[in-house]
């Protein structure tokens, strides 16, 4: 008997058959690829990535999209860098100088509320005005960048001991061998469990599929349609702001003029990951190895050393081809299949 494999599983596992395929291409090729610490680097590295891209698997597969999650990411770090800063620093804005000389429990809270409540409102002007997301969100986008550019015209450094010390070496986890995760890989495996779990193991995981594959249908069914989305948004603001406050941790630094573009990578990553765009199907998992894949292909070039970091846009550009196509095929075959 033919084991039968559900179409919707059919992206992620050439998402996962790319993924080893580059992988063991970088281990053969080039020696050191497969060690450990290229492991822990390429986890460290797209942590800001992956932590927003769950974000935003989230609001895709709820039949939506997010524009606003690299300005969003942008203005959590400066926020913080701010609030961490002194009260007489040069160059502050008007409202930059109300935000000074706070504790950094008091400065992340304040970035993640923020985030949150930007999102939620987002949501809700979806939900009950009919808006369309795509111009709610790029609203939202130039909202939260101008806003970063208010709070601090330029980067900021860091230096506050907190991290400076306890989360350069104190938060890091030691592995074999003398190395350490760094605490941006801690926070993204914590976000990716903490995905996985509430996509495919609670109600509202179970109501976001069902809004992305037919609102209406959800409607009639009784399930909370508006509710959903407007939790669904209030979780991409919260993931993006998590995403900023992780990066303010990988550069030291607030920067209002940071992650510009992001968004796009975070949406690729989603759809490499096996996300419809359409929404209603795809894992959280995969999203994973939609990251990985990206930093697996800047890990590539960065090795090979005789390309610049524009390719690897250009490969992910590729793969973002070959796997809209992919989707649209496994979608057709899905409805020919009888039942």
């Amino acid at each position: 008997m033919t084991p039968y494999l559900p179409p919707r599983c059919i992206p992620v596992l050439a998402t996962a058959v790319v993924a080893v395929a580059l992988y063991a291409a970088g281990a053969v090729q080039y020696p050191g690829f497969a060690s450990l610490r290229v492991l822990v680097n390429l986890f460290g590295d797209n942590a800001v990535l992956g932590i927003a891209a769950v974000g935003a698997t989230f609001v895709i597969l709820s039949g939506g999209i997010d524009l606003s999650t690299g300005a969003m990411v942008a203005l959590a770090s400066t926020l913080i860098a701010r609030l961490l800063a002194p009260a007489d620093l040069p160059g502050s804005t008007a409202l930059g100088g109300y935000l000074h000389d706070a504790h950094p429990a008091v400065a992340i809270g304040a970035a993640l509320a923020l985030g949150g409540g930007l999102g939620a409102a987002q949501g809700a002007l979806i939900h009950c005005y009919r808006l369309p997301p795509f111009l709610v969100t790029l609203a939202g986008m130039f909202f939260c960048r101008g806003l970063a550019f208010c709070v601090h015209p330029q980067s900021l450094s860091i230096t506050h001991p907190f991290y400076l010390r306890t989360v350069a070496v104190d938060l890091a986890l030691p592995l074999p061998g003398g190395l350490t995760l760094p605490p941006p890989a801690v926070c993204f495996v914590a976000v990716l469990a903490a995905g996985i779990v509430l996509a495919h193991w609670t109600r509202f995981g179970r109501c976001v599929y069902a809004v992305g594959d037919a609102a209406a249908s959800a409607a009639l069914m009784g399930l909370p349609v508006g509710r959903t989305r407007i939790l669904v948004y209030t979780l991409a603001g919260g993931a993006s702001a998590l995403a900023g406050v992780v990066h303010t941790c990988y550069t030291q630094a607030g920067d209002p003029a940071a992650a510009i573009g992001f968004e796009l990578d975070a949406i690729a990553a989603v759809v490499i990951g096996g996300t419809l765009l359409s929404g209603g199907v795809g894992f959280v998992g995969g999203t994973a190895l939609g990251v990985l894949i990206h930093g697996l292909i800047q890990t590539l070039i960065t090795f090979h050393g005789a390309l610049n970091s524009w390719w690897t846009r250009i490969a992910i550009g590729l793969l973002l081809l070959v796997f809209i196509g992919l989707q649209n095929l496994v979608v057709a075959v899905a409805r020919r299949r009888p039942g």
